[in-house]
């Protein structure tokens, strides 16, 4: 069918909700991008912005991938199956995981689900803790609040990898009758779990401290409205923090920010000007879902905005220098393909495995997986550029829960040496010389942005190392690199061993280019930054 005739078949069978929004589009275009392709169920999940169509998340894209997915589990698995449910603070969050659960009950799946917001990684956690055959998270992470999303997790707490993802989507796309999902909200299969496995997972991750000693360190919190306000001041008791009034509660209109993403230099404006106020060491901030943690830290009268490679290089000299009497020959550090190499460095000198996976955490909670069956690496610290890091196998995603309580600690342990965590990071540069790591994300809307980034991908993959002069190596990981998946990614590598990758966003409609500079000179790396910047922009904007 043509998007016209999709248009006129959800006319046919969707509730009076549903057509009524329907029934009110006057453009043509928009549509044609409701409806000129299904929400893609990929290695993520689902994602999109919410609304009615086959292309935007609402109760029959949530109920169809529900549907596939327990058609999936059903295949797979003899017995009782089970799956627990968690939701953020978005808006439709609760709902769509209600309609979720009724749906898995009605294919006679029992069904744990949390009676309030919590953040990824409980639900992370509970799955395996409640022996669960999957879980499903009702999330968009730090997307603007137009989106929501659905995640699926195996039995371990990891995210779906590639063969489970590949297997669930068979069944999913299987499904091409709306009309027939069973919605239901009644059902004995239906259990409401809440405060005692939110405390068995605060518990885990207590079991991660690494630093207690007394501190006079000032922090500022804020959950920017997610999931992290309770279980982050839970792990923080004991030190001073202060919590942004104005971000605290749940909003999924996230209306003190533009967008919600601790990655964006201005979602942590208010947390700063607060800081400034009480004359703060620290400020901290987590996404809706409480998976990401950004930081800014004072640094004279001002406050300096840390980069996720630059905390995830500090965290891991500090749980590295703390664990230092308990590493072994096993011991490994895990980071994706598109963070900065000075984190795998502090590894090397402290004599861990570096190991390398594809972007998105679900990677890294595989590995964690396969360590376990396998006995042949320890796991001690994994994290991305994206601001994600996990320290304990309590959860196999990122967990901004733990990640905010040893942020804090490391902080404290600077501080009682008279030093900031800025003067920990110029340490960092000194001994392993200076990164400046970027990113530039390009967004590009509805089927004619997705057909610009597709043309995009192929332009950089047939220029090659004619794109920039002294590029030494170009690694396509479509065609396949080492054991990794094949993933549509290009990285190329100068011959100082700077390098910038390019992929599509997995998530959002959205080309990302990361860059990693290496000099001896800040200055100079910053200038050669611009000018590739500049290039770049210049392409992708033509």
């Amino acid at each position: 069918m043509n998007y016209k005739e999709k248009y006129e078949q959800w006319l046919s069978f969707a509730d009076e909700d549903t057509k009524a929004e329907l029934s009110a589009l006057t453009d043509d275009k928009e549509i044609e991008d409701r409806f000129y392709k299904d929400l893609a169920f990929g290695t993520g999940g689902l994602r999109g912005i919410m609304g009615a169509g086959s292309n935007r998340m609402n109760k029959y894209t949530v109920g169809k991938a529900t549907l596939g997915l327990a058609h999936y589990l059903k295949s797979k698995y003899d017995g009782e199956l089970s799956v627990a449910i968690a939701y953020d603070s978005r808006n439709n969050s609760s709902y769509f995981a209600k309609t979720a659960a009724g749906i898995f009950a009605s294919q006679g799946i029992k069904v744990y689900i949390y009676d309030t917001l919590v953040p990824v990684p409980v639900l992370s956690f509970t799955t395996h803790y409640l022996g669960c055959t999957a879980g499903v998270m009702i999330t968009a992470s730090h997307n603007p609040k137009e989106y929501n999303g659905y995640k699926v997790y195996d039995s371990k707490g990891c995210q779906f990898c590639t063969q489970d993802a590949k297997n669930a989507i068979e069944f999913i796309n299987a499904i091409t009758d709306y009309s027939s999902i069973p919605f239901t909200d009644d059902s004995d299969l239906i259990n409401e779990i809440g405060e005692k496995e939110l405390s068995a997972f605060l518990a885990e991750v207590k079991k991660q401290s690494l630093y207690e000693e007394k501190s006079d360190l000032k922090i500022v919190y804020t959950p920017l409205h997610g999931t992290g306000n309770i279980p982050v001041r839970r792990m923080l008791e004991g030190m001073d923090v202060t919590v942004v009034k104005e971000q605290e509660l749940p909003d999924g209109n996230f209306s003190t920010v533009r967008s919600p993403n601790p990655e964006e230099k201005d979602a942590l404006t208010i947390a700063i000007e607060t800081a400034k106020k009480i004359g703060a060491d620290l400020v901290l901030g987590t996404d809706p879902d409480c998976d990401r943690v950004g930081i800014a830290v004072k640094d004279g009268d001002d406050y300096r905005l840390f980069t996720g490679n630059q905390t995830g290089a500090l965290l891991v000299k500090f749980v590295l220098t703390m664990k230092k009497d308990t590493l072994n020959e096993k011991s490994t550090l895990v980071k994706t393909i598109v963070t900065s190499e000075v984190g795998a460095n502090i590894g090397r000198k402290f004599g861990l495995n570096i190991e390398e996976t594809l972007t998105g955490f679900k990677y890294i909670g595989d590995k964690i997986n396969k360590y376990e069956e396998t006995g042949e690496k320890e796991f001690v610290i994994g994290y991305e550029e994206s601001y994600g890091y996990l320290v304990g196998t309590h959860a196999r995603d990122k967990d901004a829960v733990v990640s905010s309580m040893l942020i804090c600690q490391m902080a404290a342990w600077y501080k009682n040496q008279g030093k900031t965590l800025v003067d920990g990071l110029n340490e960092i540069y000194s001994e392993y010389g200076y990164y400046l790591d970027y990113l530039d994300s390009f967004v590009l809307k509805g089927k004619d942005g997705a057909e610009k980034i597709q043309s995009l991908m192929t332009y950089f993959r047939n220029t090659g190392k004619d794109l920039f002069d002294g590029i030494d190596e170009i690694i396509d990981y479509s065609l396949g690199v080492r054991d990794l998946p094949l993933e549509n990614v290009l990285k190329y590598i100068w011959n100082d061993g700077s390098w910038m990758a390019v992929r599509p966003s997995g998530t959002e409609p959205k080309i990302k280019v990361y860059y990693s500079i290496q000099d001896k000179s800040k200055e100079n790396a910053e200038q050669r930054l611009a000018q590739i910047r500049t290039k770049i922009k210049e392409i992708i904007e033509r």
